[in-house]
């Protein structure tokens, strides 16, 4: 312990030494040379102080202080020269911290990595995440970039361990930490390419990066043809191993766990490559596939609604435990691919696809039953009615919204696995004309539906008349509505269809109409007429229930068989039931009345003369009325 911190104090020391004598070189330095915002360098290495103001006595430390000590600060790319300098310095640094913790672990006894190795790997991965963003990786899919990345860079530097790199001196820039100014950017070229090579660091004109200077990604998709074309050469800035090999040909990511010693202990048929892995990768890969295929297949099993099961908040509650451990089931499988059995190249390619479609999908559909299950518990809330329309509104609105949700959803995932999305729905622009004329129904009855809703015209549990169709609406939905008729039948008719008819609203009647008209016999005299007129209406008048105005009772019409009393009135209630129970009221109240008064109702009759009849006494008429006075009196 007190070496180590001996050693590491020491090195404090010299840090801070090292610190002092450039600010003293500094110092002096600004004395002889005026001011500038950049620095040149030529073809002997010299430089040309017009351009930038110091020296830096250890350029390294200069690399190490901006790459390494802020681990958030990207690398620099300003200059073709900063962008292959950054990824040489950042892939040395990981090479040395890898190679250290393997090491390290080999010669101990743990099974585990200890906390302070894991640390470093840790750095190890910020390091070459790090030394990836000097790649213009915009053409591969987000859901494979990050096992992509480490690859294409390892690749890289196998590379360029096989070749002959030129002096940093004569690529053009500045080295690492120098950040010259627009004009001295400008003087640049576009692009550079590695002499001998197809490799080249191109300046980005467009995106985030723009201006940036990145190994383009035509570079990027060579990468891998140019190792495999290269591999079996000779190392020549490097004594080390194929670090790329041992990456790929490995579990465990970057240190192989202790169980590989087994494997390399077998049978050599083991270690065969075949396909860019190896035989014991191939195998553990078709047994994890197979297991994990037979899992989603039980609980998408379990999940399934019998015939006759309701949908219940239990069931609800199922199908999303289900969709969420699909989502941890390929998780996991993802990554004891990617990172236990070390699955590279095209397969791990393959598998991040399809993985991360599937994650989600699962996701977009555990995002649609999870507000489904938010209705369905609003609408069970008593104060929502099931009948009304507000529950329907409620159901039609979570299930469009639902299905929005899940969409963008499923866009986005689309996006992690190299699919357009927004370029497609871009495009649809073009065909946007089409694709309106084939969805017109659709969009009509969309409309329709929303109309039924924004006018209120009908609700759920309504009878209604619809020209000739009449029942109680049962469902309102996106695209129909549901109706159920007189005789129980269940008649559906498109949206648009309805907006467009003549609607009768029967239960939006805040009253009914009394409208009756009664027959008398030819034989009533007048002053029975005028009683049971006079009884009807003061009856009416009392009556609780019949509304005072209009109210009205009139003899109207000498009809072929029969004496016609109109009866008009309005009952207040709010039901077609209690009406009806109104309405058989009154009207035996005035069968009543007329019976009373010794007059009864007419019916269709004939009357046959045997004889002509005589000629009729002046002042005489067919009925016999009554004077006036004893009609008074009879009512009396």
């Amino acid at each position: 312990m007190s070496n180590s911190f001996s050693i590491n104090h020491f090195n404090g020391i010299l840090r801070q030494l090292t610190l002092v004598i450039g600010f003293i070189l500094y110092a002096l330095f600004l004395g002889v040379v005026p001011s500038a915002n950049a620095q040149q360098m030529d073809g002997n290495d010299t430089i040309n102080p017009s351009i930038v103001p110091d020296v830096h006595p250890d350029p390294s430390r200069i690399q190490k202080d901006y790459l390494l000590e802020n681990p958030i600060s990207p690398p620099d790319t300003s200059s073709p020269r900063a962008t292959i300098e950054s990824f040489l310095f950042l892939m040395g640094e990981a090479r040395n911290i890898w190679l250290d913790v393997r090491d390290d672990y080999a010669k101990g006894d743990t099974i585990l990595l200890s906390e302070a190795d894991e640390r470093r790997l840790a750095m190890v991965q910020t390091i070459l995440e790090k030394a990836s963003q000097t790649f213009d990786l915009s053409a591969i899919p987000a859901s494979t970039r990050e096992h992509v990345s480490i690859e294409i860079v390892l690749q890289l530097l196998e590379v360029f361990d096989r070749i002959d790199l030129p002096r940093l001196s004569t690529i053009p820039g500045y080295e690492v930490g120098i950040f010259p100014s627009a004009s001295d950017l400008a003087t640049l070229p576009s692009s550079w390419y590695v002499p001998g090579t197809n490799i080249v660091i191109a300046r980005l004109q467009q995106g985030p990066a723009q201006g940036a200077f990145l190994f383009s990604k035509e570079t990027v998709e060579r990468i891998p043809e140019d190792y495999e074309t290269i591999k079996n050469f000779p190392l020549k800035h490097d004594r080390t191993e194929d670090l790329y090999n041992y990456y790929i040909y490995t579990p465990g990511g970057f240190v192989a766990p202790k169980w590989y010693d087994f494997l390399i202990a077998g049978p050599d048929w083991l270690q065969k490559e075949i396909y860019n892995q190896t035989v014991w990768q191939w195998m553990m890969f078709v047994l994890l596939t197979l297991l994990f295929a037979l899992a989603p297949a039980l609980l998408l099993r379990r999940s399934r609604p019998d015939e006759d099961e309701e949908i219940t908040a239990r069931r609800q509650i199922r199908q999303m435990l289900s969709c969420g451990g699909l989502v941890f089931l390929v998780l996991f499988y993802r990554y004891l691919c990617n990172s236990q059995i070390n699955i590279t190249g095209g397969l791990m390619e393959g598998i991040s696809t399809v993985t991360t479609a599937i994650i989600w999908s699962c996701v977009a559909l555990l995002t649609y039953q999870l507000l489904n299950f938010l209705y369905s518990s609003a609408v069970r809330n008593p104060a929502v009615p099931t009948g009304s329309i507000d529950a329907s509104l409620l159901r039609t609105g979570f299930r469009v919204f639902s299905c929005t949700v899940a969409l963008v959803i499923m866009g986005y995932g689309a996006t992690q696995i190299g699919i357009p999305v927004y370029g497609v729905i871009a495009g649809l622009g073009v065909g946007g004309l089409a694709i309106a004329l084939a969805a017109q129904p659709t969009i009509e009855n969309l409309i329709g539906g929303i109309i039924l809703y924004a006018d209120r015209m009908v609700r759920v549990g309504e009878f209604c008349q619809f020209d000739n169709l009449s029942g109680t609406v049962e469902s309102i939905g996106i695209r129909s509505t549901r109706i159920r008729a007189l005789d129980r039948t269940v008649i559906t008719i498109s949206n648009a269809d309805l907006a467009k008819r003549k609607i009768t609203n029967y239960s939006r009647r805040d009253q009914f109409h009394l409208r009756h008209r009664i027959g008398l016999r030819y034989q009533t005299t007048q002053a029975q007429l005028t009683v049971i007129i006079d009884d009807i209406h003061k009856y009416l008048e009392n009556h609780q229930q019949v509304k005072a105005d209009p109210l009205r009772v009139r003899f109207v019409e000498l009809g072929d068989y029969s004496l016609n009393i109109e009866i008009y009135a309005y009952v207040d209630v709010g039901s077609m039931p209690d009406f009806l129970v109104v309405q058989e009221e009154v009207l035996m109240k005035i069968v009543g009345i007329v019976r009373a008064r010794g007059a009864d109702f007419a019916f269709p009759s004939t009357t046959t003369y045997l004889a002509s009849d005589s000629t009729p006494e002046e002042g005489s008429s067919l009925i016999s009325w009554p004077p006036k006075g004893d009609a008074k009196a009879l009512s009396k």
